[in-house]
């Protein structure tokens, strides 16, 4: 049972990171330029773009991946101590909260990316 719900999580956990990664930056792009403005761009600038699009959605895939698995991992260890010693539940539910840390940092250096 938990490990179908992890092999979910991650399922879902990839899924999300691929569209929030590819779709992100282009609807940002899309909402900032018009379609001319894009037509008028020369091709240098148009590969630095895509070099730039590509490095975000990178950096958020990459981070929610590592995210979700290590949510997997501690959400299992959680569920374990919990089942011994009730009172530890919610000191382990800190240390879930720590791993989606890395997957804010990802969208932090996606940020970044974009604005320079």
């Amino acid at each position: 049972m938990i490990a179908k719900a992890r092999v979910i999580l991650l399922t879902l956990t990839i899924f999300t990171a691929i569209l929030a990664g590819l779709i992100l930056p282009i609807a940002a792009d899309g909402i900032v330029k018009s379609a001319e403005v894009q037509a008028a761009e020369v091709a240098a600038k148009a590969e630095i773009e895509l070099g730039k699009f590509l490095a975000m959605a990178l950096s958020v895939s990459v981070c929610s991946v590592a995210a979700g698995y290590a949510v997997g991992k501690i959400g299992v260890a959680a569920i374990a101590s919990a089942a011994e010693k009730p009172e530890v539940f919610g000191k382990t539910i800190i240390f879930a909260g720590l791993a989606e840390g890395i997957a804010i940092y990802g969208l932090l250096v996606a940020f970044l990316i974009w604005i320079s």
